[in-house]
């Protein structure tokens, strides 16, 4: 398919249309772990808000060049990363003046897939081996920009009552994008977040995902951890912040299966070929 990445680079969009859901902390912790375990992660801050690029350690005087310059076809998307404090793990960082790309894109052509005519360099740049987006918690041309040039989705799922309404609506997300603009798209997997083990509602809702999704849900699951949440205030990821704590071995756990996951995927399709 025209544009898709190198087959050694995976594209994966983080988003979930509701917010609350532990969308950036997963973008930016497991954009950690998987560093942490050899490989080589490019997270794209794709929220106005730029809370993932502000939870990596970057300050708004480094933001010199963001997102918006590369969407807008002012920056090449290289020109944009930034390093952070964690080896092997660079960031394109965002700003507010992103939420005006929908209004000044207007109706011009190709604009749902800037991103991902905009990520073409990455297939002979820096050796990446993962690019993370992480997008706005709404249906709107960045999530739209992010999922058309993705490989796959990743779904943070909080173990909530109206959790599996949310996700059938990004379902439905999912198949429209795939019916429109990227065939190829897939359902990376889905993650338990904010799981509290003293919750019977936790253990239920955990259980009808599971029942409803299959394998398709990551066996990791991610825990309430008050560290976790602390990180961010401190612009720094909660592997950095707190190696020990059980948020942060439960993202090394997801990067693990993650990265195994891919291996499978992979061979499975080399015996196909």
């Amino acid at each position: 398919m025209p544009g898709r990445t190198d087959p050694g680079l995976r594209i994966l969009v983080v988003a979930n249309q509701k917010g609350g859901v532990g969308k950036t902390t997963t973008a930016i912790n497991l954009g950690t772990a998987l560093a942490a375990v050899g490989e080589n992660v490019l997270l794209i801050d794709s929220d106005p808000q730029g809370n993932a690029s502000t939870g990596l350690g970057i300050g708004r005087a480094q933001r010199k060049t963001t997102l918006y310059d590369v969407l807008m076809g002012e920056r090449e998307v290289l020109d944009a990363v930034v390093k952070t404090s964690v080896p092997g793990l660079e960031v394109v960082p965002s700003d507010p003046d992103l939420s005006g790309v929908e209004l000044e894109l207007g109706q011009e052509a190709r604009r749902s897939f800037r991103l991902r005519d905009a990520l073409a360099p990455l297939k002979a740049g820096r050796g990446y081996t993962y690019v993370l987006i992480d997008c706005p918690p709404s249906l709107n041309l960045l999530t739209v920009n992010a999922m058309a040039a993705a490989d796959a989705v990743l779904v943070p799922l909080q173990c909530e009552f109206f959790a599996l309404e949310g996700l059938s609506q990004l379902m439905r997300t999912i198949d429209l994008v795939r019916a429109s603009l990227n065939p190829g798209l897939e359902l990376q997997g889905v993650v338990l977040t904010m799981y509290d083990r003293r919750n019977s509602l936790s253990s239920q809702v955990a259980h009808d995902v599971r029942s409803h999704f299959g394998e398709t849900v990551y066996q990791t699951v991610i825990p309430r951890n008050v560290r976790v949440s602390e990180a961010p205030s401190f612009g720094k990821p909660a592997l950095v912040y707190d190696l020990r704590c059980a948020g942060s071995q439960a993202y090394l756990k997801l990067a693990r299966e993650v990265v195994l996951r891919e291996r499978k995927r992979r061979a499975e399709r080399l015996e196909l070929s």
